[in-house]
């Protein structure tokens, strides 16, 4: 993720809850939500604020007088009140919860999106459990403070500063005790405050790290069953847990401390004032009905006060929450289309070109994977690499598909270079079967309509009949519509290539990447989508990831990498015949010469 920036914890000292206001902006996309929970809010505040006049009035006047009218009378208006009371609160509910939960979706919604663009830079060095984890722990954390604890917060605002207001008018003498200590209350509520956001933030990370690794060892649990590490998953997971628990205690005593500091100061303030207040209706400076109106509006403050300390540590959660989402949304993509994208030619060619390409990956940026890459692909031609594991085969794959950019050079698609295409553009041109093919959770022509979103289902089948995966699919339970399980689970590995065949032949792609896409299909199978391949080539530019040297044999050209550069190119005959060759060296572990022969023939 990205760094914070030096000042960032100073910034967050001055404004601990700064992070939250980045929320704003999609409250104000439901202002009637918003105003209908805000009008509840004051009215559920006011019907409460006004009990207490009704209590004085009747101690006053209905028992003094003995009045049984005028008390009952009183009694049919507190009910009256209470009506008021529960309509109110009851409608701030609805609106406050439906606000959290539209609010968290969007907010769910538009951080899905964004991690969604962001380059593949980002996901070299971020785990997906964790970014899973913000999606999910932390948006939960800001549904909880936008559809429940900013209301409270604002009630009970509300609440305290009427009761202090009528608290001042009821008794100057005796609201000034209870003022005195409100600065005795709040500034370490603030220094508290500071603490709990910052236990929270260290918590929800602990809790994300956790996520991460469950996430991993799920989806890699047969695996981890085949090496009988179950016990180890368990173990370390449990470790994780452990900590992250730890973590979440230290952040709940922190708040627990700061909720009985506050409420002890806050209520033995009301008992002073309640002391005070008993001897001046001793001295008769005071009626009974004005006291018991003061003290309940003294006790509406306190109860006030307390639940914001309650809630002000809630709102530091959200706040961490808040601020690992806007680190999150902050982190802008690496590979962006071009302000004034320069149009590829249509129709397309297929011509490629790569121009002194240099490249070394983020995470590794003093070792270049490849260096100074310099060579012509035509269109139509197909052109074949080989080399030993770690020569930069598959890197150039990363490139062409412009998940990364070339620290020097450039590479040229139909003569535009692909920094100065559209991003989506340029990478429509091709179409790839890769040979760690990734299958969705989902039915099997969604599989394959992943390639173009839309297609119909009659293509669809005439893309699995290329492909020579039909027959098999035709066998599945409910055909097309069988679904596959996670990750494609219930299919075979040449099962899952053949689908990735059927997703480049549904593409229709003017350039084809193939890397080594008949390396998981038995000798049958392998012939048969050999045969589809080669239709599927014809007048394309193909560019194909030799593993084994017998899938490449009728290529137009071999580029032989080591270490991240061009050391030998051209065809199989003439590669092999050079004494001392990488390729010949390759050939000859791989295949003797005359199975070779015959193969090419």
């Amino acid at each position: 993720m990205t760094d914070t920036p030096q000042n960032a914890p100073a910034e967050r000292k001055r404004q601990p809850l700064r992070p939250l206001a980045r929320m704003w902006p999609y409250l104000k996309n439901y202002k009637g939500l918003v105003t209908g929970a805000g009008i509840s809010l004051v009215v559920a505040a006011g019907t409460t604020l006004s009990l207490p006049t009704a209590v004085r009035r009747m101690i006053d006047h209905g028992f003094s007088n003995s009045d049984g009218q005028l008390i009952n009378n009183y009694f049919a208006m507190l009910v009256l009140i209470a009506a008021l009371l529960a309509t109110a609160s009851a409608s701030r509910y609805y609106f406050v919860i439906t606000l959290g939960e539209r609010v968290v979706s969007d907010i769910r919604r538009d951080v899905f999106a964004h991690v969604m663009t962001l380059s593949s830079s980002f996901f070299d060095s971020a785990m997906s459990g964790e970014i899973v984890s913000r999606l999910t722990a932390d948006t939960t954390q800001i549904k909880s403070v936008v559809g429940a604890t900013a209301s409270v917060a604002l009630r009970n605002a509300i609440l305290g500063i009427g009761a202090l207001g009528m608290m001042v008018i009821t008794s100057p003498a005796l609201s000034g005790i209870v003022i005195a200590a409100i600065p005795i209350i709040i500034l370490p509520l603030v220094a508290f405050g500071r603490r709990v956001r910052a236990r929270s933030r260290i918590a929800q990370d602990t809790l994300a790290d956790a996520t991460a690794y469950a996430s991993e060892a799920i989806s890699s649990v047969r695996s981890f069953q085949a090496f009988t590490n179950e016990a180890m998953a368990t173990t370390r997971f449990a470790g994780a847990v452990e900590a992250a628990f730890n973590a979440a205690r230290i952040s709940a005593r922190t708040r627990a401390g700061l909720t009985a500091f506050a409420i002890f100061l806050v209520f033995s303030s009301v008992v002073a004032v309640l002391w005070i207040g008993a001897q001046n209706v001793l001295t008769g400076a005071m009626s009974a009905g004005t006291l018991g109106q003061f003290l309940l509006y003294a006790v509406f403050a306190a109860g006030a006060l307390a639940a914001l300390s309650e809630v002000w540590g809630e709102l530091q959660l959200a706040a961490g929450a808040a601020e690992r989402l806007t680190e999150l949304l902050d982190e802008a993509p690496v590979i962006v289309s071009p302000k004034n994208p320069v149009p590829l030619p249509v129709p397309a060619k297929g011509a490629v070109a790569f121009e002194k390409v240099s490249f070394a990956y983020p995470t590794r940026p003093n070792d270049r994977a490849v260096r100074d890459l310099d060579f012509t692909i035509e269109p139509g031609e197909t052109v074949a690499v080989a080399g030993p594991s770690g020569a930069g085969k598959s890197t150039l794959f990363a490139l062409l598909l412009r998940q990364y950019d070339p620290t020097d050079g450039r590479i040229l698609i139909d003569g535009v270079d692909l920094r100065q295409a559209a991003l989506p553009e340029a990478r429509s041109r091709f179409a790839i079967v890769p040979q760690d093919v990734t299958v969705f959770s989902g039915t099997v022509a969604d599989n394959i309509a992943f390639a173009r979103p839309g297609a119909t289902r009659d293509a669809v089948i005439d893309a699995a009949k290329a492909a020579q995966a039909h027959v098999f699919i035709e066998a599945l339970p409910d055909g097309y519509d069988t679904e596959v399980g996670e990750r494609g689970l219930t299919l075979s590995g040449g099962q899952r290539q053949r689908i990735a065949i059927a997703r480049a032949i549904l593409r229709d792609a003017p350039i084809l990447l193939l890397d080594e896409a008949t390396s998981a299909l038995d000798a049958e199978s392998e012939k048969l989508v050999q045969k589809a391949l080669e239709e599927l080539m014809r007048g394309r530019t193909t560019i194909v990831i030799a593993h084994r040297l017998a899938t490449i044999l009728k290529a137009d050209r071999i580029l032989v990498m080591q270490e991240g550069h061009i050391v030998e190119e051209g065809t199989h005959q003439s590669l092999t015949k050079r004494e001392g060759g990488i390729y010949s060296r390759l050939a000859k572990l791989q295949f003797d010469d005359s199975a070779v022969a015959g193969a090419a023939e």
